[in-house]
């Protein structure tokens, strides 16, 4: 469950062997001659990833480091799991370090650099993305969790994204500058990587392009919905993991354990699930019987909530919370009052449900 991460490594913790792999050639770092703004770079090509190789994504350049100093930074940008597996689909278990380790040694030593094992093991992250793919095959559809999700009340400080192909809801995005929380159709992301890698959510699709080819003949109703949440600084690392309770350097070993990865996203989705009200659920149309749910199973609800409450229940039909919340931008406050009650709202278990 533990998916992309960015490594930083100082001068002290690599060697390059083969500068001129890099674009532009990376010599200046070995002769010292320091160009202010100047990156080299090195990416894997389509004709490697149709091929099968799997390589990260290596940039060098001379800039303040995590401890403050100027330096010529190597950062190593890759999916653990298609390094290891050739995809992301199959999960990484806390076993596979070592392997995953002298893999990827080997790996930046055919990329002209010389890192040890050591080095790796214990080099800072600077980004994680933790990841989980949900395999339906009772006819369910991602499209249908990803509706359920939109309905919860993301707050307006987020970017919301939603990414919507021909037959609409392939993607949601909660996004800020810090972290990311993603959910998409998996099988439909690869066919558009197949068409072009630019309209892909993921990158580096095309090492395993031939995964969901093998999968479907044996299950015809076989659909996958993907959830990423992306920490993307070590400030936002450090506290998601505060509020967790999680003690832990923010090292390549000391963070890839499928328990933390567990916990954040569990988090995650906790979160989600606390904003969207059991109102939602509800399948009656009649206001009748829905007053009357309100009134039976909250006996503390005023009469006043309880026609708010229905009142929002009517919106909801129409239009999603972070509308509704747009159009009451003046009103706040009394907006999160409304939000809270039909957050603590409760109905009877036999209340039918879509």
């Amino acid at each position: 469950m533990i998916d992309t991460i960015v490594l930083l490594l100082s001068p002290a913790q690599y060697h390059l062997h083969d500068p001129d792999k890099f674009t532009p050639s990376a010599r200046w770092v070995l002769h010292k001659h320091i160009i202010p703004g100047v990156q080299s770079k090195q990416n894997p090509t389509k004709k490697e990833l149709c091929a099968g190789v799997y390589k990260p994504r290596l940039t060098i350049a001379h800039g303040r480091g995590i401890h403050g100093f100027a330096q010529s930074t190597l950062k190593i940008e890759l999916s653990l799991p298609k390094l290891l597996f050739g995809n992301n689909f199959d999960e990484l278990q806390y076993k596979d370090f070592a392997p995953l380790v002298d893999k990827l040694q080997s790996t930046l030593h055919s990329m002209g650099v010389d890192v040890s094992t050591q080095a790796l093991a214990h080099a800072p992250i600077a980004t994680i993305h933790y990841s989980k793919n949900m395999a339906f095959t009772d006819g369910s559809t991602p499209y249908h969790y990803i509706n359920k999700i939109k309905e919860a009340h993301v707050p307006l400080t987020l970017d919301i994204n939603q990414t919507d192909y021909r037959n609409s809801g392939h993607c949601y995005k909660i996004h800020s500058n810090s972290y990311e929380v993603v959910f998409y159709d998996k099988i439909k992301d690869l066919h558009k990587a197949k068409q072009s890698d630019k309209r892909a959510i993921e990158q580096d699709n095309a090492v395993q392009l031939h995964l969901f080819d093998d999968l479907r003949p044996r299950h015809k109703k076989f659909e996958v919905l993907r959830m990423e949440v992306r920490l993307n600084t070590r400030k936002k690392i450090k506290h998601v993991f505060a509020h967790l309770g999680i003690t832990s350097d923010l090292t390549f070993k000391k963070l890839f354990k499928p328990a933390i990865a567990k916990r954040v996203l569990l988090h995650y989705l906790a979160k989600l699930a606390q904003k969207r009200s059991l109102l939602l659920d509800y399948a009656h149309n009649n206001s009748k019987t829905l007053l009357i749910e309100l009134i039976t199973h909250n006996p503390d609800l005023t009469p006043k909530q309880a026609f708010q409450l229905l009142g929002l229940k009517s919106a909801l039909e129409t239009m999603d919370q972070r509308e509704l919340r747009s159009l009451f931008a003046k009103h706040a406050r009394s907006w999160q009052w409304v939000l809270a009650d039909a957050g603590n709202v409760k109905l009877s278990r036999g209340a039918e449900c879509v």
